[in-house]
């Protein structure tokens, strides 16, 4: 009893904070969405009109709402400071707090199940936390020394290099955790430098150039250009780190054979159509960002199409058709009882989890037809479950449900 109030509780705490994570990561991302949207399409004053004087570098008129809109940014900062003023921090910090929050109730609580792939690497779940949260320090500080070495001022070559360290931090996840555990670390390593920005560079550098105008003096532009630099960052970070929040519904990316090149296209994909985007705010468009970034999701798509599931043995000939069909639903029920209904019953024995996951009960033959789709595509085409194959289910198993759904699911 105490085992399933335990598991029972985790599973409230998951949608509380999952739902907060999701509503400041709105927030986040449509904020920083807006501000470059905006620094792009502000457009300067006049020379030597009152805007100009005041040491306004662009304004922009707008209409939401109902209502119309004047936004000006200052080339370094306005003659005086305002009485109040804004700070944008708490939407990335409680981002990612509540991010890091979910590490730990999905998958550092259940390492076992989440994050330990037996035929990956035989790890203990220490040591697979270990390699998680490492991945976060070892990739902020890479990634900072770069951005503040000489090769930060060349953004282009800049944008190369932290593509290809992210992608091998991607293949060295996947050699050493589960694919959706692999994904996951990816996208919490990247949220991290993107928070990081925020408090380490972004936040200080405001603060400097408030700290200078209440002391009478003129703040140093230099903060404020490292600021923005950090700030675009964040922005073509934001689509990749979307894709792996939700990659986890979708077992065909992370359970394939070369999931950390899926990921890297996936990736690179979505840098490419935020490209454009940034681009068309400026006024200028080039389709053939977009249309690279969709070429590259139709290949990898297509590259990663499930292949037939592979022949099993004819039923015996002396047999009626209906008498093989109940033989064979008779092995596919055995081999789901013993692979699958651990989770995937109204009362679940497998601990760390008080509901069937994603609602999906196989623990009577109706539930198992029902499901038949589902079933097939999860344990034969993608392999994907059981979860890290914690329940160590054969390749044939596999190939009976396989001829069995081929054969109509009788």
């Amino acid at each position: 009893m105490e085992a399933f109030l335990l598991a029972y509780g985790t599973e409230w705490l998951n949608l509380i904070v999952r739902w907060l994570h999701l509503i400041t990561g709105i927030a986040w991302i449509g904020a920083s969405f807006y501000f470059v949207w905006l620094d792009n399409n502000i457009r300067p004053p006049k020379p030597g009109s009152e805007l100009a004087n005041k040491g306004v570098s662009g304004e922009l008129w707008a209409v939401h709402g109902g209502g119309f809109y004047n936004p000006q940014k200052y080339l370094i900062a306005p003659k005086e400071l305002p009485e109040e003023l804004h700070w944008f921090k708490w939407e990335a910090y409680a981002t990612w707090l509540s991010g890091f929050a979910m590490l730990f109730i999905v998958y550092y609580f259940n390492a076992s199940a989440m994050m330990i792939d037996k035929s990956v690497a035989d790890l203990t779940s220490w040591q697979a936390i270990g390699i998680g949260l490492g991945t976060l320090l070892v990739g902020w500080t890479v990634y900072d020394l770069l951005c503040r070495s000489p090769l930060g001022k060349r953004e282009g070559l800049l944008g190369i290099i932290m593509f290809v360290f992210i992608v091998a931090a991607g293949f060295m996840l996947s050699k050493f955790l589960s694919g959706r555990a692999a994904y996951i670390h990816v996208g919490a390593m990247i949220g991290t430098m993107m928070v990081g920005n925020v408090l380490m560079l972004i936040i200080p550098g405001q603060r400097k150039l408030v700290e200078a105008m209440q002391q009478g003096k003129s703040p140093d532009p230099i903060h404020g250009q490292k600021a923005k630099q950090r700030s675009v960052h964040n922005n073509y970070f934001t689509l990749p780190v979307l894709f792996i929040m939700i990659s986890n519904h979708y077992a065909m990316t992370y359970n394939h054979e070369y999931n950390w090149l899926v990921l890297a296209v996936i990736m690179a994909a979505g840098v490419l159509i935020r490209h454009f985007f940034n681009l068309r705010h400026k006024g200028i468009t080039n389709w053939a960002y977009p249309a690279a970034g969709v070429t590259l999701l139709l290949a990898v798509a297509i590259a990663i199409a499930p292949k037939p599931p592979a022949k099993v043995a004819a039923p015996d000939p002396a047999l009626s058709a209906a008498e093989a069909e109940a033989v064979q639903f008779s092995k596919v029920q055995g081999i789901i009882n013993q692979r699958c209904v651990s989770c995937h019953a109204a009362a679940p024995t497998q601990p760390g989890f008080a509901t069937a996951p994603a609602g999906i009960k196989l623990d009577t033959p109706e539930l198992i037809r029902q499901n038949a789709v589902k079933v097939n595509m999860q344990t034969v085409q993608l392999k994907a479950m059981p979860i890290g194959n914690m329940t160590q289910m054969t390749d044939e198993e596999r190939a009976i449900v396989g001829a069995w759904f081929q054969a109509g699911a009788k």
